[in-house]
């Protein structure tokens, strides 16, 4: 799986200037408190998510913060970061710094990404579009959700300059994924990320205490709605609903069951090009979510199917869910450009294994052939540093950027990512280290209990 030559390759971001935007980050804020301007979003990343808390709705805050089971593997993520400390070396010359990394062949001013993430439009109105362009000002590529709340073109065209990755749900329909990879190339995507973690969805107590998911209101299918091929497979399941499986359910009129008819009816426009009133009497928006919820996922994937995405792509081909060595080594056996360790922050497996208790073990056995991109827990730069410290060539991050989008918006994501490098910078200098290349284990000493 070679990396392809790029299309509409973004220009490549300038590493001192987010070395000097990161320097200059608490000198602006100290300085903006003379005045008594403070930040649009807390630094503390526990008041963060408390702030999310309150500006967004209970179904909200539950699906973005939420984690499967009893969140034992939410816990278990961050506690594995008290494993290790930043063991700091005085008296070196640590004026220059250098944050940069070498990623899918380009020179990237910082080591992080963003993750993907479904549904914003819970967090925000502009949803991707505020995190695209937020991205693209901090120089940090941005993962684009398979459960978008807005095409992908459409997101490309708010951050044109910035550098993006398209995440693919494997779909039970192999014609709708080779739809969405063509359509993620055109749009100037730079690899492909493939989920291997969510062929089931997770047992989400606080989503289900809540009765709520949001993909049946309608929301979080973008991707899908503006597909060809899925429009086409929306349109055989109205001409043949007895053929589709559908069930006569019938649902108790309530004012909330009207306001999830009136959201399914406004995303239906993008079927039909239709306003809401006739968009409520077409039977083709909720026919989407119900074609949705039948080929999101398919949990018959194996290994083998793997070697059709190439098929569908020249594309990177990057694996994320990776928890095992094994895996990692089957990855690269299959001709993978880089695996993702990830747990999914949590929010599949209850008692899963914590990513970064096995980042060192994954890291060992790449061995650097291919990137090892890390997730799941990470709140700040610290935890970044000690990311890369065990092994992570590129460290992505979830909910802090969600919960700076619901507080902020756009500028509520500028300001965490602004926060989260320049904690990295600070602490790579305060440990004694000028280049986040060059950070390995050395640089950690193992917590004594």
């Amino acid at each position: 799986m070679s990396p392809a030559a790029g299309r509409n390759d973004p220009a490549p971001a300038d590493p001192a200037a987010a070395r000097g935007a990161s320097r200059r980050a608490q000198s602006d804020i100290y300085r903006a408190g003379i005045s008594g301007t403070r930040t649009r979003v807390p630094v503390d990343p526990t008041t963060l998510e408390d702030a999310a808390r309150r500006a967004l709705s209970a179904e909200a805050f539950a699906y973005i913060a939420g984690g499967a089971g009893a969140e034992a593997t939410m816990a278990s993520n961050r506690a594995a970061f008290d494993e290790w400390q930043v063991w700091p070396r005085p008296l070196r010359d640590v004026s220059q710094r250098d944050l940069s990394i070498e990623l899918l062949g380009r020179r990237r001013p910082t080591p992080l990404l963003l993750a993907p993430l479904g549904v914003m439009e819970m967090a925000h109105p502009d949803a991707d579009l505020a995190v695209a362009r937020a991205a693209a000002a901090a120089g940090v590529p941005y993962t684009l959700s398979n459960q978008a709340s807005f095409a992908m073109e459409r997101i490309a065209d708010a951050a044109p300059d910035g550098a993006r990755l398209f995440q693919l749900y494997w779909s039970a329909s192999d014609e709708l994924n080779a739809s969405l990879l063509r359509r993620a190339e055109a749009s100037g995507c730079e690899a492909i990320v493939v989920t291997l973690d969510t062929h089931l969805l997770g047992w989400r107590t606080r989503d289900l205490d809540l009765a709520y998911l949001p993909f049946t209101r309608g929301m979080g299918i973008a991707q899908y709605t503006s597909d060809p091929v899925f429009q086409q497979l929306v349109r055989e399941r109205v001409r043949t609903p007895a053929a589709s499986g559908d069930a006569s359910t019938t649902v108790r009129i309530t004012p909330k069951a009207i306001a999830a008819g009136v959201t399914i009816a406004r995303k239906g426009g993008a079927l039909t090009g239709a306003g809401l009133r006739e968009s409520l009497r077409s039977p083709l928006p909720r026919a989407a979510v119900e074609t949705f919820l039948d080929v999101f996922s398919t949990p018959a994937v194996t290994w083998d199917d793997l070697a059709r995405a190439r098929e569908w792509t020249s594309l990177p081909i990057i694996l994320k869910g990776i928890v095992h060595p094994d895996d990692a080594a089957r990855a690269m056996d299959a001709g993978a450009d880089g695996v993702w360790v990830s747990n999914h922050g949590g929010r599949q497996i209850d008692r899963s294994v914590p990513t970064l208790a096995v980042l060192p073990e994954i890291a060992d056995r790449v061995a650097g052939r291919i990137p090892v991109i890390f997730d799941s827990g990470v709140r700040g730069g610290a935890d970044v540093f000690v990311a890369l410290a065990l092994g992570a060539s590129a460290v992505a991050i979830g909910r802090p950027y969600a919960y700076g989008l619901g507080v902020a918006g756009e500028d509520g994501v500028r300001e965490v990512l602004r926060n989260i490098v320049a904690e990295l910078d600070i602490t790579l200098g305060l440990a004694g280290h000028t280049r986040v290349d060059d950070l390995g284990r050395d640089a950690l000493r193992a917590a004594r209990r």
